[in-house]
This record gives structure tokens, sequence and C-alpha cells, in this order.
């Protein structure tokens, strides 16, 4: 069967905050308009490699004159290319034991558009193609899996793994699960048999793989890259991954091989294999951390990965290799959590906060160095003492799927693994991952995420670029639009034309630094959120800051900046909820409420010009479906009260930092 919506999804206008310009006149048809920018602008050269679309610093910080020096550059983008940073097919060794056959040439397919048969053999067909893809499979094991399920006699003398080919072709999918729970856990507690450890079986697996992304690239259409994970889980579980994205194709790439945690699990190591990459190839390679909030700490501690003080050299080179950090994937969200974020009403989402990936408890005190704004804020207090921030990470999202379907749509949700496919009517209880504490259970995945770069065109280059200076938004799955641009000099009335030029002009946009701002002088933001085409409206648009006072103690603040209604902030500059047009019994909802786009100017009145901040943007959607309600619907199915059925779809800019002229 073919996975189709269950909903008929319209766009009715909704209210802008009041005194804001009326935006939502559009009679429920959605455009890119003006706002987002105007693909007539005229275009000139600009030359900066903190951020060729702005200027970081200027001679003159009076107001006005560091965004004079932007007057004139209009060669910016003016697309939203939308994709995924995370997929493995079968050939990675534990989607492969979980019983995942497609390959990497089926993942390219079924990005496109086309109708794949599932691992499970249920149709699957996206709703919408993406612009871009990429194949991350790991690379610990990669060529492995199809030698085990074929009984290669050399693998057949170790004993675990001849029970695990066993259970493979047993056809028992409980048998496959706990094959595959095993061979997680040992290659967490580094006790994998040495045959899935030896290089010789990923040379033909790696080769395919980026043969399949030479096939597929399509410039000006559909761009694919070269990548892998590594996938270090520290000290039992502890998930301190990277995907391995290459800007460069066979002809650099062709010659490695990818690096493995049997060779390092130190992230340094990585960054200097990555370096010598690019010195030995001329080529370039970025680096994205996984979801931290399965690290157990470690993902953003405040030491090196063996327990040795931070360098100068350690945060240089995380910053030039890491320019992105995956905010919400498959397995939760890693943006913020309830209790290091009290004051935030939206924090409490999407959470696996019990353990790390084998469910090994969590220490004390771990909350704090495994998620994005914490991270966000400390790396402002670390520059301070390393002169680089090691944390200036901007947003990514992917799904982390182990079926080569990517499908980050509620109601068209393939799950993580083969055994979680919509083929398994109660896949909502079936054990997702197990562990020493307990178990992660299917209805805890997530239906997300993907990733919108803002690029000049659809090219491999182009994208990786976006990527690389983090002019890029993350999204739990919705493909609404998101700009953000920051600035001294920006005005009510610059958010009611072209913000895209204006933006580009007089600032500078998500995943830049503002400096050299006086005493006195505002620092101001445009921001403009356009819904999914064929989504949900929108609730609100919120700008979170965090800063570093002048005693080096970090802070943060969220402000409700537009909203949809006629909904006012309260004394605490809160706004009530939005309504819900969910019906429960049918997986339907309406665009009754919520606004198409919402679009303004934001001054942070609070803002003092000698502390170090950094600010984001968040999109809450109204309330929809999860995909948990729709398979409730469409297969009968009576779940646990403590099952989420409805949740709020948001998305998140990369962030803007402001640093003081003399740090």
């Amino acid at each position: 069967m073919l996975l189709t919506a269950l909903t008929a999804l319209t766009a009715c206008g909704g209210d802008k905050q009041q005194g804001q310009p009326d935006q939502s006149d559009s009679g429920g048809e959605q455009v890119i308009g003006e706002e987002f920018g105007s693909r007539d602008a005229p275009v000139s050269e600009v030359d900066n490699e903190a951020n060729p679309y702005g200027a970081k610093d200027s001679d003159d910080s009076s107001t006005g004159e560091a965004s004079k020096a932007n007057a004139g550059q209009r060669d910016y983008p003016t697309d939203a290319y939308f994709g995924d940073t995370h997929v493995h097919t079968g050939w990675s060794a534990d989607a492969g034991m979980d019983g995942a056959i497609l390959t990497p040439e089926d993942a390219y397919r079924f990005a496109l558009g086309e109708e794949v048969d599932s691992n499970s053999g249920v149709k699957a067909k996206l709703e919408r193609p993406y612009d871009w893809f990429m194949i991350t499979d790991h690379s610990d094991g990669m060529g492995v899996i199809n030698e085990i399920i074929a009984g290669n006699p050399e693998m057949m003398e170790d004993a675990t793994i001849k029970r695990w080919s066993e259970a493979l072709n047993s056809g028992d999918p409980d048998q496959a699960s706990a094959a595959k729970s095993e061979l997680i856990t040992m290659q967490s507690e580094e006790r994998l048999p040495e045959q899935v450890m030896d290089p010789k079986w990923m040379k033909s697996a790696w080769q395919k793989t980026i043969e399949a992304a030479e096939k597929y690239y399509k410039p000006g259409e559909f761009s694919t890259f070269i990548a892998f994970e590594w996938t270090v889980n520290a000290d039992g579980g502890n998930n301190l991954h990277r995907n391995v994205i290459f800007r460069d194709g066979a002809d650099r790439v062709g010659d490695l091989l990818p690096l493995t945690t049997f060779e390092t699990q130190d992230p340094m190591k990585l960054w200097e294999w990555m370096q010598a990459y690019e010195q030995k190839s001329g080529g370039q390679v970025l680096a994205i951390p996984h979801n931290g909030n399965l690290s157990n700490g470690r993902m953003f501690e405040e030491q090196q990965f063996d327990g040795s003080a931070m360098t100068a050299e350690w945060a240089e080179m995380r910053a030039r290799y890491e320019p992105l950090f995956e905010v919400t994937q498959i397995k939760g969200q890693s943006e913020s959590h309830p209790s290091l974020s009290p004051e935030d009403e939206f924090a409490n989402w999407d959470l696996w906060d019990r353990g790390n990936l084998i469910l090994v408890p969590k220490p004390e005190g771990a909350f704090k160095t495994e998620y994005w704004r914490e991270a966000l804020k400390s790396g402002l207090r670390l520059q301070e003492e390393l002169g680089t921030n090691p944390f200036q990470y901007g947003a990514n999202a992917a799904t982390d799927t182990h079926t080569g379907l990517s499908t980050a749509e509620e109601d068209n949700f393939f799950g993580k693994f083969k055994t979680l496919e919509p083929s398994n009517k109660t896949r909502w209880n079936f054990p997702l991952l197990e562990g020493k504490s307990g178990d992660f259970y299917g209805w805890e995945q997530a239906a997300s995420g993907i990733m919108g770069v803002w690029a000049k065109e659809n090219t491999r280059e182009a994208i990786w670029d976006a990527m690389k200076r983090r002019e890029t938004f993350a999204t739990t799955g919705p493909r609404m639009t998101l700009r953000f641009f920051g600035g001294y000099e920006f005005t009510e009335q610059d958010a009611e034309g072209d913000i895209a030029a204006v933006g580009y002009e007089k600032g500078v946009p998500m995943g830049a630094e503002l400096s050299a701002a006086k005493e006195g002088q505002p620092i101001t933001f445009l921001v403009a959120a356009m819904k999914d085409p064929e989504g949900a409206n929108l609730d609100r648009v919120q700008i979170i800051k965090g800063w570093v006072d002048g005693n080096g103690e970090t802070h943060e603040k969220i402000f409700n900046v537009l909203w949809s209604g006629d909904r006012s902030k309260d004394s605490q500059g809160k706004i009530q909820q939005v309504g819900n047009t969910v019906d429960m019994e049918t997986a339907e909802y309406t665009n009754d409420i919520g606004s198409p786009q919402l679009v303004g100017y934001f001054t942070d009145e609070e803002f003092n010009p000698e502390h170090k901040a950094v600010y984001y943007v968040r999109v809450l959607e109204i309330p929809t479906p999860r995909w948990t309600l729709y398979d409730k619907v469409r297969f009968d199915e009576e779940m646990d009260k403590d099952v989420p059925l409805t949740h709020q779809e948001r998305a998140f800019s990369s962030p803007i930092w402001y640093v003081p002229s003399d740090s």
C-alpha cells in the first residue's frame, strides 16, 4: 500500500501581531514574496570569508557605518533548498542487522520522488522530492552486513557472528532486532569481533556509495554529496557521532577510505584526518555532530576527549570543521531541556533524556553539556579563555533513518528501522532500542527532521558552502521558510519590503557575526517566516537570546516577537496558546487558526554592547497530528495515555552572534 495524507490541508489567512504590516492577504495560495528575496535584485561581487553577504567588522563603528560597508552588495541567495544530511541504508551494519535491504541507489531514487518497495514490502513514495541528499552509512563495519547474511566462511568462524547470521536468516523480526541491539552494544563497548573491524570489507561498499552519489548528481536539479558517519559511542554508548560531508566528487574522494572508530574515537583526530585530506587533495570537508541528547554529557564537555584541558588549537579545529549541529532527528531533540530552561514553555518536546544510546543512565549534571542552546551560551564564555568559540554551531536537522527512506512527514513516516516500518501496525509499542536500564519504544521516535539552506543555486558546491557559512535553518519536517538578519540600522519600515535585499545590505544573515556596536547603539533584527505551502499555519515567532555578563555568567531570555490572531503579551512577556483544531477521531486539522506568514522587526532593548550575545529564531506551527495519531486512526489501535498524539512542529534559524569589537 502507498501511505498518503489522511488530511486535506487548506491555507486560510490569519492575523499578524498588531502594529505589523498585514502580509496574509494571499487567499490561501502561498508564494515566496518580496520579504523573502527578490530575484531581480542587482548583484555585485563580495569578498568576506566570515560572511560573504555582509561585513563582519567596520573601521568606523558609529551608528550605521558598520552596515554602510555592505551597501550595494546584492550577490545573495534567493532560494531555500531542502534535504537530509543523515541517511542509512541496508549497508550500515545496524540497519542491515534489523533487516534493511535498500541500497544507496534505492535511497536516491526515493529522495527524487520515485516509488520504491520498502524493506518490509510496503510501497513507499515521498509526497515531495528533496532538492539535495546524501547517504551517510556507518564507516564502522561498512559492507560487513552483506557478508554476515551470506554466511561468509571467514565470518562464520566467530560464534557471535554465526549466531547473528542465523538470526538474520530466520525471518523472525524479534531475533533480528535483538541481534541489532547486541551489535550496537558491542560496538559501544568496543567488543566487536575482529572480522567486523577489518577494513577490507569496506572498500567495495564505499566505492559503490561514491558511484551512486555521482550517478544521481544533477547540477541545478538535484545535488548529492559523498559522505559517511563516524560513529563514536564512547565509554559504552555515549553518542559522539559525526557525519562527514565532502564538497568534492570522486576525483578527489575516490582514493581514500572513511575513518573508523576502530582507528580512533577522539574527535581531534577526526579533525586532523579531515585537515590531512584537504592538504593532500585540495578539497574541502566538514562534519556535523549528531544529537547530543544521548551523549551522557560528553558532546559539549569543556575538556578534550582524553580529559586534558582545552587548547586554542583544539577550539580552532572544532570551529573550523564543525559549523553545524543536529538539533533534531528521529532520536529526539537537542535544542534545550526543561531543567536547563525552566522559563521556556516549549522546551518539553521530543525528549530522549533517560540515558545514552544503550541506556546507561545519565550522570548528574549531564544535561548541561548535551544541548545546543546551553552550548551556544558556553561557547561565548569559552571564547574569552581560548580566543575562539568552539561551539559556534548553526542549525541542522536530519532524520537518521536506518531504512534508506527519509520520511519526516507525519502522515508518511517509515520509522528508524525496518522493524518499525508501518507494516508493523503495533510499532508504537515495539522496542526501538534495548539497553541496560530499559528500552526506547517505537512511539518515542520523532518524524524529524530536514534542513533548509539558502544557496544561490542547487549545486553541490553552493549548498556545501551554505552549510559551511551556517546560512541554514532546521525544521522538524515541514518545509517552512525562514529568514533572519541582524544589524544596527533596521527599522520597522524595512519589514514591509524586500527583507532579503535590505537584510544583506544593512546587516548580516543567520550564521554570521555582528561586531563593533557602540554604547547606546541598538541591535536590531528582521525576521520572516512562511508556512509550508502544503502544511499548517504558524503560531508564533520567538527570538531566543543567550549572553555572558561582566562576571562571566551565562543567561538566556525568550522574546515572543510575532504571533497570529489578536492575542497579546502578559506582564511576563508571554502569550496565550493559539488553540487546537485537531480532530482526534479522524487525524484531521484545519488552518482556521494561525497565520500563513509572520514578518517583522525586533529591537533588543536590553542589549549591552559590552557583553557577547547569541540570538536565534524559533518558529512554531499550530498544533497538528503526530504520526502516532495517524497510526492510531489508520490501524484502529488503542495506545497508552502517555503516547503523544499531537504536537507543534517547529523551525530554528542558525544563530547570529554579537561579539564586542575588543574581543
